[in-house]
Formats: C-alpha cells, structure tokens, sequence
C-alpha cells in the first residue's frame, strides 16, 4: 500500500472544475503566452467532450484566478491571461488567513530566507534601487509620538522588506518572502502589535536597515546576511513580547 487515499474517500471534483484544470494543462503544453488566444467555444465543446454550460463555468474559475480574460466584440473571445504577483498573495492570503499563523510561524520562515536573499543581492542592486531603500528606511526620523504613528512605522518597516524582496533574481524566494511581509502586515495592524509604542524597536531596526544598504552598496555579502539575521532576532522578539502583551490585556478584560 502506497498510502494513497482510497478513491471512495477522495473529495469529488466538479466536472468544470476538473475541465479548468484540463484546460491549463492544455495551455501550458502548447506554451502559450499571455494574450495567446483559446479555441472558441465550439471547439473546446468538442475537445473536452462536455457541455456549452460546462465549459462557460470552467472559463469563469479560470477568468477568477486570472488566468485567462475575455474579449468581448468582434475578434473577440478568450485569452491567456497572467496572474499578477499582487493576486497571487491575494489568493494565497485568503487561505493562511484562516490557519491562525503565529509570530512565531512567521519569524522560522523570515530567520531562514531573508538572510539568504540579503546576502544574494550584495553588490547586484543599483543606486536607484538603493535609493528607494533607503528612503523607506529614512521615511521616519523620529520615534513614534502616538500609536497611529506607531502603526505607520510598523507598516513602513515591513514595506522595506517586502520591497528587498521586489529586487530578488530568484523570483520564488522573492515571492515568497513578499507574502511574508504582507501576511505580517495585515497581524500587526489586525491584532495591534504595535501598541504599545516601542522607541528602542524604531532606532534599532531602522539602524540595522541603513546598515544593510551599506553592506549591499559595499557588495558585502556576510555583512548582510549578519545584519539582516540580527534585525529579524529583535523583531521577532519584540513581536512576541507585544503578541504576550495582548493576550495579556485580554485576560484583564
């Protein structure tokens, strides 16, 4: 036995579900590009041996994944479509959101990538792409007066990093530790990880920010894995302390 569940437990799959999917591999085995056109809606009929109605619902889960769209008028039909990075975190959002990721979760994944993808870009980044950085991590020159403010500069730091990510070569490291930073957005200001206000965290990280541009400017490698590896060690700690401090707070009230 390969362990494999038995077909009778297998969740059944809709039949323009399982079209969809047929479709994509049809697509990718001809190679085609974004704005390759599909065969109408006759020919697909034919081809996958189903009926007008499924093939129009199979085309609608595509067109919602965004991997086809439809022209409508003369010449019209459908076309290949490309999923955007922004949908793509979007979609994959809307599972995680629902699986109770911790700090904790977040933090073993950003200690594993994103030393990895720092030092990948050392000396590789132009001074216009470091410039951006640096204005992300110059964007607030002074602690946070009130928590509004604190939020700002919670979501201003991890925009830093998700905009690293932008410049990865390696576009599925890249991606990935995108999401992260995105997922982590959305915990902080959700649950108020920023409140209380923290000014040691502001100078601390934007001063590990700024020596991270140095390493990447200098082409330092070691330089900014370490730097990067010290930066998520505190984040993470304080992200703990302050998710501590709200399961605190709860209890109170």
């Amino acid at each position: 036995m390969d362990g494999a569940a038995p077909e009778a437990q297998r969740p059944r799959r809709s039949r323009p579900v399982r079209v969809a999917d047929e479709i994509k591999q049809w697509v990718v085995e001809r190679d085609l590009k974004k704005g390759d056109k599909l065969p109408n809606e006759s020919a697909m009929i034919a081809q996958f041996g189903v009926s007008k109605g499924t093939v129009r619902e199979a085309l609608r889960i595509l067109e919602a994944q965004g991997l086809i769209a439809t022209k409508t008028g003369p010449g019209g039909g459908s076309i290949v479509g490309e999923v955007t990075v922004e949908r793509a975190r979007a979609l994959l959002g809307n599972y995680f959101y629902f699986q109770d990721l911790s700090v904790a979760d977040l933090y073993q994944m950003r200690k594993a990538l994103e030393p990895e993808l720092a030092a990948s870009l050392a000396g590789r980044l132009t001074e216009d792409q470091l410039s951006e950085l640096e204005d992300l991590a110059k964007r607030f020159d002074h602690a946070a007066r009130d928590i509004e403010e604190e939020k700002q500069q919670h979501v201003a730091s991890l925009a830093f990093h998700a905009r690293l990510a932008d410049f990865a070569e390696n576009k599925l490291l890249g991606f990935v530790i995108g999401f992260m930073a995105r997922i982590l957005t959305d915990l902080t200001v959700y649950r108020g990880l920023y409140d209380p206000p923290n000014a040691e965290l502001w100078r601390k990280g934007r001063e590990l920010q700024l020596r991270l541009i140095e390493a990447l400017r200098a082409g330092d490698a070691e330089k900014a894995r370490d730097t990067i590896a010290s930066h998520m060690r505190i984040a993470e700690a304080f992200m703990q302390e302050q998710e501590a401090h709200l399961a605190r707070r709860f209890m109170d009230d």
